[in-house]
């Protein structure tokens, strides 16, 4: 499995070897020693797995959980195509108001970590998109909150071939300027707090001497799919 860190601190992308014939295909979208390389750290107990279905054209987010509690997340596709994006939203981090977009699809089968306190959202590109989550808290909904994907400051890359289908919550969701005037924002470093309460190990503090996601803590196997 290859690992790549994105743009926004923490977040990874999970790239697994697919093994396919005349049947169709195997996959394994999450592997324990790849992430434990990769992180420094187990991936946190799974509170709960949910997916998606969307139909083309559909854009969920940016959606985060307030901290405390907060919710990290390993999210993939399994059936479609979808734009993923991610938006770091903690107050005090060092990549704060940056974002970066994978696309995620039923082909290449990648996967994202998102630590605590990182926004979410996607774009499916086509029908019956499923996004599936492992989560390390159960949903609740007065912890839920979001900014707003239209937001002119981010500029997030939204496909313009269709016209975007959006909640009500999500279409009336503030700015991220607006969320952190209202004091809505997640603190870089409670979330740092509750990412390592969640994982049961140290989380490798910025500027180590090895930083979590390169290629070498994950060497693709001969002939893995980028």
């Amino acid at each position: 499995m290859q690992t790549r860190s994105l743009k926004v601190a923490g977040v990874l992308e999970f790239s697994p070897l697919v093994f396919r014939d005349s049947r169709g295909l195997f996959v394994s979208p999450f592997q324990r020693d790849a992430f434990v390389a990769a992180t420094g750290h187990e991936l946190f107990g799974v509170a709960q797995t949910s997916f998606s279905v969307s139909r083309r054209g559909a854009v969920r987010g940016i959606h985060y959980t307030r901290v405390p509690p907060g919710t990290a997340k390993y999210v993939h596709c399994p059936r479609g195509r979808a734009l993923d994006m991610v938006v770091d939203l903690r107050l005090g981090s060092p990549t704060f108001g940056a974002w970066d977009s994978v696309v995620l699809d039923q082909d290449d089968c990648r996967a994202l970590y998102l630590p605590v306190g990182v926004g979410h959202a996607f774009a499916a590109l086509t029908d019956d998109t499923i996004m599936a989550y492992t989560l390390s808290t159960a949903y609740a909904p007065e912890n839920e909150l979001a900014v707003s994907v239209h937001d002119p400051e981010l500029r997030l890359p939204l496909p313009r071939d269709v016209p975007p289908l959006l909640s009500e919550r999500d279409r009336a969701a503030p700015t991220l300027a607006e969320a952190g005037e209202r004091g809505l924002l997640p603190d870089y470093a409670r979330c740092r707090e509750a990412e390592q309460a969640l994982a049961g190990a140290p989380v490798p503090s910025a500027g180590s001497a090895k930083e979590p996601g390169g290629n070498s803590a994950a060497s693709p196997a001969p002939g893995a799919t980028p």
